[in-house]
């Protein structure tokens, strides 16, 4: 396996194809879920041996244009590990109904989960070759990788290399940017601040998504000053002039200031006034909810004292 793609591609990844991905892993793998292994069942050294991870395998389908491949969505293959084999009519029925939907969308490659690409993908990457002659290969690694701050999402092409005076087809890493629009932002957000099924209180939720915004503009504010001790040396000579970065740098931070437009304060006032609103609101349907407990208990306390005394009711 090569190091590095030598195509000049630039791929764009969109986030619902690794949802799609890891939903299809967790199906797949929750409804595996063998049953425990029995007292009789063989052990090595008092350990019961683990089963084995399941690999998944599905199509990515996207667009292309000129150098820029963008992937946009993903759906399942049926897969025969052991004769290596896709279910054709099912693919073949699959992209048709896909093309109805979106007939733009092109079957760019395919997708498997995995820690590293193995010697026997390369047979379902040749049998996609008639549908497409370049086909990619999506790669996500489900082991969870505490230390890891990239996704474990890798993009390989195919390349044809000589090896001992043979001509072989082999996987290359390629590089990928993730691209975003509003509905899957508004999707991913959903899914990230799901309630979780241990229960878990308003707080929590309130605290780990102020967590978040915090790490990010944490983040936003190391990668600013990479940018600017970048810049500094650049002015003082210390780093060779690149004008093409300096282009780069410039369209990022000229969204930056956007921030202090006119439109901005008045959005940002508008939806702040609107949040301190519905928090009065929330306080006084509070305050009345207890008012109207405190009420009732006067009420009893002084129904059971006028049937005694003959007084009336508080209200």
């Amino acid at each position: 396996m090569a190091s590095s793609s030598s195509s000049g591609l630039t791929f764009k990844l969109h986030p619902l194809v690794i949802v799609n991905i890891s939903d299809h892993y967790t199906r797949v793998k929750s409804q595996m879920n063998p049953p425990p292994l029995t007292s009789t069942s063989a052990t090595v050294n008092g350990v019961e041996p683990l089963q084995q991870a399941p690999r998944v395998y599905g199509c990515v389908i996207g667009v292309q244009r000129g150098r820029t491949v963008e992937i946009f969505n993903s759906f399942e293959l049926l897969y025969d590990p052991s004769t290596h084999s896709l279910d054709r009519p099912f693919l073949e029925k699959k992209q048709e109904l896909y093309k109805k939907v979106f007939p733009h969308f092109y079957i760019l490659g395919w997708y498997s989960t995995g820690s590293d690409a193995q010697e026997s993908d390369m047979h379902i990457h040749k049998a996609l070759m008639d549908i497409n002659e370049s086909p990619l290969y999506v790669l996500l690694n489900p082991t969870i990788n505490p230390a890891q701050k990239d996704l474990p999402v890798t993009i390989y092409e195919s390349e044809l290399h000589v090896i001992d005076g043979i001509p072989q087809l082999i996987f290359v890493r390629s590089s990928y940017t993730i691209e975003t629009v509003e509905a899957e932002r508004i999707s991913v957000d959903h899914v990230a601040h799901l309630k979780p099924s241990d229960g878990g209180s308003a707080a929590t939720q309130l605290a780990a998504h102020l967590t978040g915004i915090h790490s990010a503009i944490k983040m936003l504010n190391s990668r600013i000053r990479v940018l600017h001790h970048y810049l500094v040396g650049m002015q003082k000579g210390d780093v060779p002039c690149e004008n093409s970065l300096l282009r780069q740098v410039s369209s990022l931070l000229r969204r930056l200031p956007a921030i202090e437009s006119e439109k901005f304060q008045d959005d940002f006032l508008m939806e702040y006034n609107d949040t301190l609103l519905i928090t009065y609101l929330a306080m006084f349907t509070n305050c009345s909810s207890t008012m109207n407990e405190l009420v009732d208990k006067f009420n009893t306390a002084y129904d059971r004292h006028s049937r005694r005394g003959g007084r009336t009711a508080f209200i």
